[in-house]
Formats: structure tokens, C-alpha cells, sequence
């Protein structure tokens, strides 16, 4: 049952009114450090808030309007950040009690910067899987992040405190970072709005990495025009992140307030479906019946995918955190240094052969969107399993509960296709997600696939 948390109104609702002057930006400010306050001891999605900072951006934003000059389209908006963002001044923890010793970092991360410069308030970071490698933020140095909707369920991983504080209304809008699933799983066990834009989309400039060559950044939502809003704020190339594409911002869903364009869309089959349980099969039914999909297809490479995220996972993870395995291993998280060590041991053979079994796979999918504009699936197999849970019955096989979260988001990581997450409420009271799969560069395709979801009203509403 979905615990009793006080929501606060939409993005786009808070900005509206901080610019019409109904409300201030100082007392929005205000009201979220105090929701905070009062319900995060139960969810623990946050792992530290900046009162000072907050208040101050929001006292400088009710300062611009008093002197009747225009305000930016977020202005006046909490929002936090996954505890691997760089925030000025505080030390960018990554979720590893090792990075308590790190320096406080000199600037803020470039994402932080566009949402300052959009007018959103940073409030606080967010709890997370150490160094991004987990699908459950049961972090043993910060404590688990309860879900919202059962605090003995997990919120996901690894952004399990961006769609935790979401969810729970803490704040509107959360920054995370995906690079095998950790937006899109967390959005659906927690039932919020996530996007993994394409790879190279946004920059990473600013944000501890995991793994280079599958670490996008992505924002959290309540609803599909708020997230549209975020990541339109968030867009734009940086000359800092080599893997950034040098492409203009474009708009997210340029109809999005007028009639919605049909969209070609074909169900994930195989692989994808094998691996949905009930619930999961029951959210890409109702997805399929709203958005007209009657046609089911199969990737034939996608098993052969997801290893290849696998091995590239271990391999560039394992080889970043190297020095750490050596030195401070007792002082890792328990739940993944192993599969680090593991990573940091595969040969070179095996990464070679992921990265060509990823260019046959990218090419298959690209070969789909000839006929597609949309592909969907579901984002996780199951609903949010209690805290703890090891294992999992999943295709008659038992599977471990942690890895297994991420069956149906590793292999789209891999060939770094934009996807949002689109949350339903399942009939025995858990939300699940599924995910609207688009060509590179077409975000605008997923959200609008979104929106139609939205406006059938087969999407988990949130309180408000």
C-alpha cells in the first residue's frame, strides 16, 4: 500500500506560479526542506541537503522578479541530484564511504550548472548503489532506500534515491545516471517518469563515471511534460565530454500540448518476453492495446546483447576502481566488490569481443526502426522485490534478485538507444514500468509514446 507522504505540485505547475507571482520561490524553497525533513528519515533517499545553497538560489530568483525582469522556464523548482553529480563545495560521494576522504569538489557538474541556469533550486543529493554497480540502493555505508510505496520494498538501483524522492513528492524533478538500467529500473519499482536520453545526448562532464562507454545521464519526473521540461533545460553539446555529440538542443515533444501523431509501434518479443514475469506482461498489454502495437518482434541478438553489457560492465568498471580493489577493499561495498574484482580479471579477448557483438546488435535494432518508430518492452521483470531479496523464479529458472532487475534494460544500455519509462499501476497495488524505445537522436518519439500513455490514463498518477 502506498505509504501517506505529502506531494507537492508539478514542475511546471511551481514555475508558473513563482513567475506569475502567486507564489515565491523562497517559500516553495522552504516548504520542500521541510518535507524533506519530515519524511526522508522513513525513505532515505537523501544523502545530504543544502539548506544555504537552496535558500540562497531561491532568495536570488524572488530578487530577479522583483525587479520585473524574465524568469527562466524552471524557475523557483526544487530538484536534488544522484550523490555522483559534483556539487560545489561537498564532496561527490558516488554512494562509496571511500570517497568520504575526496576533496569537495571545485564547480558544480555541467547538468547541475543548466538546471541552476534554467532556475531550479538544488536541495540535496541522492543515495545510490556504490559507484553506480547495483539495481536495489541497498547501500551498507548510507543505508537502504526504502520505496515509497512499501517502505520494506526496494526503491531500485542505482538511482534508487532519485526515484524514491520523486515518488514520494519530495521534490518534482531528480537527476540520476543509467548505464545498465539504473534510471528506468528504479522509475519502475518506484513508478515515476524516467528518461535514459542516447548515448552522447547529455554530458557526463562533472559526474563519477562507471562504465565510459555506457554511462548516460537522465532526469526523474512525476509526468511526462515535466520530464520533457527537465531534459530540455538539460540538453546542448560540451566541449568537455569527448563522447557529448556536438548537436543543437532540439525540442523534446514540440506537440506535446496539441493532438499527439500515431506512432508506428511493435512489441519486444523473445528474448524480452521471456524474461517479463505476470506483472510485466501485463503493463506491455496495456501499453500495446492504448498505443495500437498488434505486432510482436524479435531481436535475435538480444540475449548475446546483454552479455556483451556484461563483460563490458566488469571489464571498464573493474579496470576504474582497480587501485581501490588493491588498497581498500574491505572499505567497498560488499554487494559488488566482488563482481568488480571479477570484472578487473576478464581478458582482454572477451572485451574485444563484446564491443563487436555490440556493433551487430546496434545494427539489428537500427534495422527495426526502419519499420518502428517505437519499440516496447517492459523495464523490469517483476515488481519491487522486499529489501533483502536474493533470488527470484523467473522463465522456471532461479535467478539472483540484485542482477536479474536489470534482464530487460542491460541489452538497450548497450547500443545506447533513447528510452522513457512509463509507469502503470499493477492490480495488486505495485507500479511497473514499461519502456517506449526510440531510434538514436528521437527522444521526442519515446516521450510522445508517453504522453498518449498518459493521456489514456493507463499511467501511474501521482498524488498531488
Amino acid at each position: 500500500m502506498m505509504q501517506s507522504f505529502t506531494a507537492m505540485p508539478s514542475a511546471r505547475d511551481i514555475a508558473r506560479a513563482v513567475a506569475a507571482g502567486e507564489l515565491t520561490a523562497t517559500d516553495v524553497t522552504r516548504a520542500a526542506l521541510d518535507r524533506i525533513a519530515a519524511s526522508d528519515g522513513q525513505i532515505r533517499a537523501f544523502t545530504d541537503v543544502f539548506p544555504a545553497r537552496a535558500l540562497a538560489t531561491a532568495q536570488a530568483i524572488d530578487a530577479h522578479r522583483s525587479r520585473g525582469l524574465p524568469l527562466p522556464p524552471l524557475a523557483g523548482v526544487p530538484y536534488a541530484v544522484k550523490n555522483l553529480f559534483d556539487v560545489e563545495g561537498q564532496r561527490t560521494l558516488a554512494g562509496a564511504h571511500i570517497e568520504s576522504d575526496s576533496a569537495p569538489a571545485l564547480a558544480d557538474a555541467a547538468l547541475v550548472q543548466r538546471m541552476d541556469a534554467a532556475g531550479a533550486v538544488l536541495v540535496g543529493a541522492l543515495n545510490m548503489d556504490e559507484y553506480a554497480y547495483g539495481f536495489s540502493t541497498e547501500n551498507t555505508h548510507f543505508g537502504p532506500t526504502h520505496n515509497p510505496h512499501d517502505l520494506a520494498r526496494s526503491a531500485g538501483g542505482s538511482s534508487g534515491g532519485c526515484a524514491a524522492a520523486v515518488a514520494a513528492g519530495l521534490v518534482p524533478l531528480t537527476l540520476g545516471s543509467d548505464t545498465n538500467g539504473s534510471i528506468r529500473v528504479p522509475s519502475s519499482l518506484c513508478g515515476t517518469f524516467g528518461l535514459k536520453p542516447t548515448f552522447g545526448r547529455l554530458p557526463r562532464t562533472g559526474s563519477y563515471p562507471f562504465v565510459y562507454s555506457l554511462d548516460h545521464l537522465g532526469p526523474f519526473a512525476r509526468s511526462v511534460g515535466d520530464l520533457a521540461l527537465c531534459y530540455d533545460a538539460l540538453q546542448g553539446p560540451d566541449p568537455a565530454d569527448r563522447h557529448c555529440a556536438q548537436r543543437p538542443p532540439e525540442p523534446s515533444v514540440p506537440g506535446l500540448a496539441g493532438p499527439l501523431p500515431r506512432l508506428r509501434v511493435g512489441i519486444l518479443g523473445g528474448y524480452f518476453e521471456r524474461y517479463s514475469g505476470p506483472d510485466a506482461r501485463w503493463a506491455v498489454g496495456q501499453a500495446a492495446t492504448v498505443l495500437e502495437a498488434r505486432t510482436q518482434v524479435t531481436v535475435a541478438l538480444a540475449e548475446a546483447g546483454r552479455a556483451a553489457a556484461f563483460v563490458t560492465t566488469g571489464c571498464e568498471g573493474g579496470q576504474l576502481h582497480l587501485e581501490h580493489l588493491r588498497l581498500r577493499y574491505d572499505d567497498m561495498e560488499p554487494l559488488s566488490r566482488d563482481r568488480l574484482l571479477a570484472g578487473a580479471l576478464m581478458p582482454a579477448s572477451w572485451y574485444q569481443r563484446a564491443q563487436r557483438v555490440r556493433a551487430l546488435y546496434r545494427a539489428e535494432f537500427l534495422q527495426l526502426f526502419r519499420d518502428y518508430d517505437v519499440l516496447i518492452t517492459a523495464a523490469t521483470p517483476v515488481v519491487a522485490p522486499e529489501l533483502g531479496t536474493e533470488w527470484m523464479e523467473l522463465d522456471g529458472q532461479r535467478l539472483s534478485s540484485r542482477a536479474s532487475m536489470g534482464l530487460l534494460t542491460q541489452p538497450i544500455s548497450c547500443i545506447g538507444l533513447p528510452v522513457v519509462a512509463a509507469p502503470l499501476m499493477t492490480p495488486g497495488g505495485l507500479p511497473i514500468a514499461v519502456q517506449l524505445i526510440a531510434p538514436p537522436w528521437r527522444e521526442d518519439l519515446a516521450l510522445i509514446a508517453a504522453a498518449w500513455l498518459e493521456q489514456a490514463g493507463v499511467t501511474l498518477r501521482q498524488p498531488v
